[in-house]
């Protein structure tokens, strides 16, 4: 049995960036505090193109790490979080974030919709346990 999974069709890289000024987490990026949508083609893995293009365009990035997934808009989106030291904002937009609940569903079926903001919710909680648990973060 091949262990890898076949996905049709394109897979959509969300960038959300975000940096920790004055002790508050700023949502920012080359998109400002809008995800960063990056399509991947098939002849690189998705977490090579996202960190490849966050790289080259955030050099300061000091990390880059795949959150989640969904199905959304006919395609499976993959969230990353990139997170860059204050310094780097520069003149990109930003805006603070705030807590929101979580999206839920059941224990057999995915949210039926999902808030960017819970997205981000989502990707904060994994980077908060990593940074606990994972010497790398």
């Amino acid at each position: 049995m091949d262990p890898r999974i076949d996905v049709e069709g394109p897979i959509r890289a969300e960038v959300f960036t975000v940096a920790m000024r004055d002790q508050e987490v700023l949502l920012t990026g080359p998109c400002g505090a809008a995800a960063w949508h990056i399509e991947t083609g098939d002849d690189e893995h998705p977490m090579d193109t996202a960190r490849r293009i966050v790289a080259t365009t955030l050099p300061d990035v000091q990390l880059v790490n795949s959150t989640s997934w969904r199905w959304d808009l006919g395609t499976t989106t993959l969230t990353f979080l990139a997170v860059i030291p204050p310094e780097a904002i520069g003149n990109m937009e930003c805006e603070p974030v705030g807590r929101t609940p979580l999206a839920r569903g059941d224990a057999a079926a995915a949210p039926t919709s999902i808030a960017h903001q819970q997205v981000i919710e989502h990707a904060l909680r994994h980077l908060a346990w990593l940074a606990k648990e994972d010497e790398v973060v």
